[in-house]
C-alpha cells in the first residue's frame, strides 16, 4: 500500500468523522492539525474576503468566502492524491513529505488574497503584489509557520516556493499542476462552487468523479493527465469553463463594477497604506477607499458600488474578436494607463459635442488584461495504444473553446458611461469616430 494513503487526513475521506460541512454538502475531513492551521488569524481572515467580490451586485447570493474555497481545495487534494497513490509512477514520485505539502499548500493557497485581488491585480499598478508572493507575508512569520514546522514537518518557505511556481524540484513540478493547470484543485472547486452561489447551471455540468477517477501522470512524468475514460468529462469542464467566464465571470454588468472599482483605486491607491490595507477585511478596504475618495471625482463612483443605492455605469459599446476585430486587437491588453488616456480623450471629445462636462472618471474602458487565460493544454493516455494526445488533438469541444484564443471569444472591450449621461452620449451618430479620434490622439 502507497504510504500516502496512510496520511491522516486521506484516511479520514472514509471514515466520515471530524468533518466540517460546506456546500453543497461536502464532508471536509480535519484531523486536530489541520484545524490548528484553520484556527489561526491568518487563516480566519478568508471568512471576510468573498471569493468572487463585485459579482454579488448582479448575482445577489454569491457571498461566499475564500474561507469557504479554501476547505474546498484542500478537500479535493485529498481525493487527488487517494486516487494517484494508485498510479506506480506517481507513488514512486511523490512520497509522503510531498503530499504533506501539497495538502498545507491547497488549503492555504487563498492566503495572499485581499479584497477585490484580481481587479486590482489586472491594472498592475507599481507597489501592488502578486498576490501569490502577497502570502509570503504571512506564511514566513508567525504561527502558521510554527505550527507547519511543528505539525507537518513542512518548512513555510516551501509552500511559498509551491504557491508562486518557483521551485524547481521535479516533485514540486507534478505538485504544482495539481495546484494550478488545466484541471487543478482549484478550477476543480471554484467552477462549481461559484455557479451553485450565483445560482447558475452552467459550472456545475461536468463529471468530477469521473475526472478525478481517471487522473494519471503524463507521459513526462512531469505533470497531471487524464485516462481516455475521463475524456468526455474533461470537455464538458472546458466548457464550464467558457460558460461561467462569458456568463458570470466577464458579465457585463460585473465587469462595469470592476472598471468603477479599478477607475476609483487608480486615483486614491498612493494615498493608503496597501499593506495594511490588503491585511484587512473587505469592509475595511471599502471604508478606507472611499474615506480616501471624499472630495475627489471618484466618490461618486465608490458610492455607486459601495454605498445604499446600486448606481452601476450602463455599457455603451462592446467589442469581441468577432464583433470588431480590428478595435478589439487595437484595445485588448493595453496597458491601464493607457485605456485611461483614451477615455479620457473621449470623455473631452463627448463633452465638446453635446455642450456638457462629462468628467474623466464618468466615461470607463474596460479591456482584457495582458495576462491571459490558462490554455486547456492536457494530455489523455489511451491504454490500448500504451499512447498520449493532446486532448485540444483529440476534442474538436476543447479546441474549439480552449485552444481558439479562450480570452478573445470571452473577454470583450466594452465602453461604459456614468448613467447620468447614458442617454445622450447614446444619441451621438459619429460616437465611432470620437472613439477612432481618441485612440488617435493617444496613440498606438
Amino acid at each position: 500500500m502507497s504510504s500516502i494513503l496512510e496520511i491522516p487526513e486521506i484516511r479520514l475521506l472514509d471514515a466520515k468523522c471530524s468533518l466540517i460541512r460546506i456546500p453543497a454538502e461536502l464532508d471536509v475531513p480535519v484531523t486536530p492539525r489541520v484545524c490548528r492551521l484553520i484556527d489561526t488569524a491568518e487563516f480566519q481572515r478568508l471568512k471576510s474576503i468573498s471569493q468572487l467580490g463585485l459579482v454579488s451586485l448582479v448575482y445577489p447570493a454569491a457571498h461566499h468566502t475564500r474561507f469557504e474555497h479554501s476547505l474546498g481545495v484542500y478537500r479535493l487534494a485529498l481525493l487527488y492524491l487517494k486516487r494517484l497513490a494508485h498510479d506506480p509512477r506517481f507513488a514512486k514520485l511523490i512520497g509522503t513529505a510531498d503530499a504533506e505539502l501539497l495538502i498545507v499548500t491547497a488549503l492555504l493557497h487563498d492566503l495572499g488574497h485581499w479584497p477585490f485581488c484580481h481587479a486590482i491585480e489586472d491594472i498592475q499598478l507599481p507597489r501592488v503584489p502578486r498576490h501569490e508572493f502577497f502570502a509570503s507575508s504571512f506564511l514566513l512569520e508567525g504561527e502558521i509557520s510554527e505550527l507547519l514546522v511543528r505539525d507537518w514537518g513542512v518548512h513555510a518557505r516551501d509552500v511559498a516556493g509551491l504557491l508562486s511556481g518557483e521551485s524547481q524540484e521535479a516533485s514540486h513540478q507534478i505538485l504544482a499542476s495539481i495546484l494550478s493547470g488545466p484541471i487543478d484543485i482549484d478550477k476543480m472547486d471554484y467552477l462549481p462552487r461559484d455557479s451553485l452561489h450565483a445560482g447558475v447551471p452552467y459550472g456545475r455540468n461536468f463529471d468530477q468523479e469521473r475526472l478525478i477517477g481517471s487522473l494519471c501522470l503524463n507521459a513526462d512524468g512531469t505533470a497531471l493527465a487524464i485516462g481516455e475514460k475521463g475524456k468526455t468529462a474533461a470537455e464538458m469542464m472546458v466548457f464550464a469553463r467558457y460558460v461561467m467566464f462569458s456568463e458570470v465571470y466577464w458579465h457585463h454588468a460585473v465587469r462595469a463594477a470592476t472598471a468603477m472599482l479599478q477607475r476609483g483605486f487608480y486615483q486614491v491607491y498612493e494615498s493608503i497604506d496597501l499593506d495594511v490595507l490588503f491585511r484587512g477585511s473587505e469592509t475595511v478596504l471599502i471604508h478606507e477607499l472611499r474615506a480616501a475618495a471624499e472630495g475627489t471625482s471618484v466618490a461618486a463612483v465608490f458610492d455607486g458600488l459601495f454605498g445604499p443605492r446600486r448606481r452601476l455605469y450602463k455599457r455603451l459599446r462592446q467589442f469581441s474578436l468577432f464583433e470588431n476585430a480590428d478595435l478589439y486587437r487595437r484595445m485588448a491588453g493595453r496597458p491601464y494607463n493607457w485605456l485611461l488616456a483614451v477615455g479620457d480623450q473621449l470623455a473631452e471629445r463627448i463633452s465638446m459635442k453635446l455642450g456638457i462636462s462629462i468628467l474623466n472618471s464618468q466615461i470607463l474602458i474596460d479591456a482584457p488584461p495582458s495576462s491571459r487565460e490558462v490554455e486547456f493544454d492536457l494530455d489523455v493516455y489511451f491504454a490500448k495504444q500504451e499512447d498520449y494526445q493532446s486532448l485540444g488533438l483529440v476534442s474538436p469541444v476543447v479546441r474549439a473553446l480552449a485552444q481558439e484564443q479562450f480570452d478573445d471569444y470571452v473577454k470583450r472591450v466594452r465602453f461604459f458611461v456614468d448613467p447620468q449621461w447614458i442617454d445622450e452620449v447614446r444619441r451621438i451618430d459619429d460616437l465611432p469616430s470620437l472613439i477612432e479620434e481618441s485612440l488617435e490622439a493617444v496613440g498606438e
